[in-house]
């Protein structure tokens, strides 16, 4: 090992980053953060949140992250602003490139880059995030209970999406852009079999509308050229997550769609003393929660890994 190496060098932010943060400082392994380009993750593009644990009037999103940053810190985790551009996981030390241009090198690696929702790319989608339209119906589906929503897509993930939202919505409207679902069978049965879930076929979404409170309708169009209009109160995105992995492909193994691939219950991942943790491994669950579990586990992981080469 190097004695001028980080000991353990996070890549991220969010529940997963911050909370490796957390127990690898009290593992006494001096860790080093570094945000990138969102500070606190995707969590922070939402508002209120109801379903972490300890907050019985739920919590805002950012005091959340703001809350694990700062009990990271105070831990001694050294956070910083700025985001890593390259990685060469050949050479022990891992040598990791900083945006500044520094070059850094560590004993240990944990990656926690997150996956980000797919959007279809229309200002007035992007107008209304966190007040309206969100990608996670998990995490928003309770503050439209009772009132009429809509559903992007028309695999699995869209289907799951639709159908839990119908428990608690008035009436959810599915956007398909083609005549067919792409979603599994039992899927889709689960679908046609859900008496408030009506699909509009052969539709794309021309506009997001609303006022200054927050979403109001949407403007569809149908694959003949006729416009029309649907009032609801949400807009909810499933038409996938791009798993933030690019930067690690050429030695990291990945799922076909660019997850990275851990070894059984644990963060470790094909390159030992590297370890993933959060949205960028975790295709399933999505959740904050989940997410700041992995990241306990990756620096549980990494402690070890390290006592392991002494």
């Amino acid at each position: 090992m190097n004695n001028s190496s980080i000991k353990c060098l996070i890549i991220g932010s969010g529940p997963a980053g911050y909370t490796a943060a957390i127990y690898a400082a009290r593992a006494a392994l001096e860790p080093v953060v570094y945000e990138g380009l969102q500070p606190g993750g995707q969590l922070t593009t939402t508002t209120v949140i109801e379903n972490f644990p300890g907050y019985p009037d739920g919590v805002d999103a950012n005091q959340l992250m703001g809350d694990m940053r700062a009990q990271a810190i105070n831990l001694g985790a050294d956070v910083r602003l700025g985001m890593v551009t390259a990685v060469d996981l050949s050479t022990r030390p891992f040598a990791v490139t900083v945006d500044d241009g520094t070059i850094l090198h560590a004993e240990t690696l944990i990656i926690a880059t997150g996956a980000t929702a797919k959007y279809l790319g229309l200002p007035s989608e992007e107008k209304f995030r966190g007040f309206g339209v969100s990608a996670c119906a998990t995490c928003d589906g309770f503050f439209y209970r009772g009132k009429d929503v809509a559903v992007v897509g028309g695999g699995d993930t869209a289907c799951e999406e639709a159908t839990y939202l119908a428990h608690l919505c008035k009436k959810v409207y599915m956007i398909v852009r083609r005549n067919v679902l792409r979603a599994s069978k039992a899927m889709q049965e689960r679908v046609m079999q859900t008496p408030n879930i009506e699909i509009l076929w052969e539709c794309q979404t021309q506009e997001v509308l609303g006022d200054a409170n927050g979403v109001t309708g949407v403007r569809l169009v149908r694959k003949s050229g006729e416009v029309f209009e649907k009032a609801i109160d949400g807009f909810f995105l499933a038409i996938g997550h791009q798993p933030q992995s690019d930067l690690f492909k050429a030695w990291i193994k990945t799922d076909e769609n660019g997850y990275i691939l851990t070894d059984g219950k644990s963060s470790r991942t094909n390159v030992e003393g590297v370890f993933a943790a959060g949205d960028v491994q975790d295709p399933q669950y999505r959740q904050a929660i989940a997410a700041a579990g992995s990241g306990c586990r990756a620096a549980l992981d990494a402690e070890r890994y390290i006592l392991s080469k002494k």
